[in-house]
């Protein structure tokens, strides 16, 4: 008999990629530690491969295990459209989604896009608000969904993504060698803004908040102009925008973790949503992952 690959399985070996390690991968899958544990023994088994090694407190990929990953991915995303189409093409409603400027044009395209296809009948509203005004309208019932960046250590909701967070100024000005340094932050509330005036209060270097503004685009004009430096995540630093580091004198800042979070009633349309959205920042983040040749880590 030819070798079968369970969907569970699978499933179960993603979420351990996804969630940063076995323990939290149960959680998300609701089984136990031990079954997960058994049931990565049991894929390995079925491959004569060993997709996992062990290193300190943490785990990693090995070679085979980062070339599996790219397969279950696919497998279980053609897996789940093939179940959502069949079974619940007249899917509709509405879910309003809550999310924060700066991750709309960088992650959520593709999510809409594929999540069109299969539920054409479903509308979704995009509401575009800091963290903190998304998790009052989350509690206040306003929103089914939303994308809320947290500090590590202290997340709420699922992690979808751990993006790194940089200083930033415009690759033709010299704003970052101004004193007192000039900054274009988003409004009150940000933990980008909270990680900037901390790093720079604790090196004691003198600063002013020269903008201000709720969206990504109004900050980055004042960059861009080489008016202003700003605290963004990688990934959604634009083309004539470049990082800096500790060789300019800036402070190291925390990496973002990027979270999904639910409203009290969440309808089956939206939970179909989170989904695509759990499966969308995967494979994103595995597609920057091989682009860069930097191994998954797990924690």
């Amino acid at each position: 008999m030819s070798t079968q690959l369970d969907p569970d399985l699978l499933r179960t070996f993603v979420a351990i990629v996804d969630a940063g390690g076995f323990t939290a991968a149960a959680q998300q899958v609701h089984r136990t530690q031990s079954a997960v544990s058994m049931q990565v023994r049991r894929l390995e088994t079925l491959l004569d491969r060993a997709l996992f090694q062990r290193e300190g407190r943490g785990v990693q990929l090995t070679p085979d295990g980062e070339a599996m990953l790219g397969y279950a991915r696919r497998l279980l995303k053609l897996h789940d459209e093939a179940l959502a189409v069949l079974a619940r093409p007249d899917l509709s409603g509405l879910v309003r989604l809550g999310t924060p400027d700066d991750y709309v044009g960088r992650f959520l395209p593709d999510i809409l896009v594929r999540f069109a296809r299969a539920f054409p009948r479903v509308q979704v509203e995009v509401h575009c608000e800091p963290s903190v005004n998304l998790r009052r309208l989350l509690a206040e019932d306003r929103l089914d969904l939303a994308l809320i960046t947290c500090t590590p250590g202290a997340e709420t909701g699922e992690v979808l993504r751990r993006e790194p967070t940089v200083w930033a100024t415009a690759e033709r000005h010299l704003a970052h060698e101004d004193e007192p340094l000039p900054l274009a932050l988003f409004q009150a509330g940000c933990p980008f803004r909270d990680w900037a005036l901390a790093g720079l209060s604790g090196l004691g270097r003198p600063y002013r908040i020269a903008y201000t503004s709720a969206s990504i685009s109004g900050v980055l004009a004042a960059v861009t102009a080489g008016l202003a430096v700003t605290v963004l995540g990688r990934s959604v630093l634009p083309a004539g925008v470049r990082p800096l580091g500790a060789a300019e004198g800036f402070p190291p800042l925390p990496p973002a973790s990027i979270t999904l979070h639910r409203g009290g009633s969440v309808s089956a349309v939206a939970e179909c949503l989170a989904g695509y959205m759990r499966e969308g920042f995967a494979a994103e983040a595995l597609s920057s992952s091989m682009s860069s040749g930097n191994p998954a880590i797990l924690a």
